[in-house]
């Protein structure tokens, strides 16, 4: 049974994944270096212990890191000076209907506490969900599951019993490999063969979650009247 929906911010709560990958790219070929469309979208949600490497491997260990990384976040924090953080669609009717439902919510992002504080009071949700977990303050940060694993410990939930909604393939894996039921919500791409093999279902939208927490309390149910059967 499924008690509780742990969102990824970027690219499910806020639509920000598009300038991410925007500024990557900029920030990459002002230094110098071409990334293909796939490489760009293979590291989102890495977190800067595993982008760091991907980058080098790709582009040649004398790439620096730091410094791209460095415009990329000059470059984002020129873009919001003049454009407000956008939420994505039905983010609100979404939560209303999983707390009218019963259901804890949390985050679990690779963001920094202070940018998705901000981020999520700006789009004004921020005081929506039980808790708040995020990528710098557990060991390892996604494709690896501490974060999650971090989200289900400050909700009081076992993993299996988590929905997490995740718009790319290393936010995927991060949640699978907690133990999470996994969802791809659509944003700049479809889930990897690999990926969709161990999630749960695709959604275009938020809404189009619903129906999948229906079908799962659903064979839930089914489980526990085919057990009755037998006494």
């Amino acid at each position: 049974m499924i008690h509780a929906v742990i969102f990824d911010m970027d690219g499910i709560l806020i639509d920000t994944e598009k300038y991410l990958y925007q500024y990557w790219k900029q920030a990459t070929q002002e230094a110098g270096y071409e990334l293909t469309h796939e490489q760009l979208l293979r590291f989102r949600s890495f977190s800067q212990e595993y982008a760091e490497p991907y980058f080098q491997e790709l582009l040649g260990a004398d790439f620096d890191f730091q410094s791209v990384r460095k415009r990329r976040i000059e470059l984002m924090s020129q873009h919001y000076k003049t454009y407000s953080v956008e939420k994505k669609p039905q983010v609100d009717e979404f939560l209303d209907w999983l707390a009218a439902h019963g259901y804890k919510k949390a985050v679990s992002t690779a963001a920094a506490l202070d940018r998705t504080k901000e981020h999520l009071t700006q789009v004004g949700i921020y005081d929506r969900f039980d808790q708040i977990a995020c990528a710098p303050s557990v060991p390892h940060g996604k494709p690896m599951p501490d974060v999650y694993l971090h989200a289900c410990e400050q909700i009081g939930e076992k993993p299996e019993h988590c929905l997490a909604l995740e718009d790319s393939d290393n936010g995927a894996l991060s949640a699978h490999r907690a133990g999470c039921k996994v969802v791809m919500v659509r944003d700049l791409a479809d889930p990897l063969p690999e990926t969709a093999r161990f999630l749960e279902g695709t959604a275009d939208n938020l809404l189009g979650v619903i129906p999948i927490l229906e079908r799962l309390a659903e064979k839930k149910e089914s489980k526990e009247e085919g057990h009755g059967s037998w006494r």
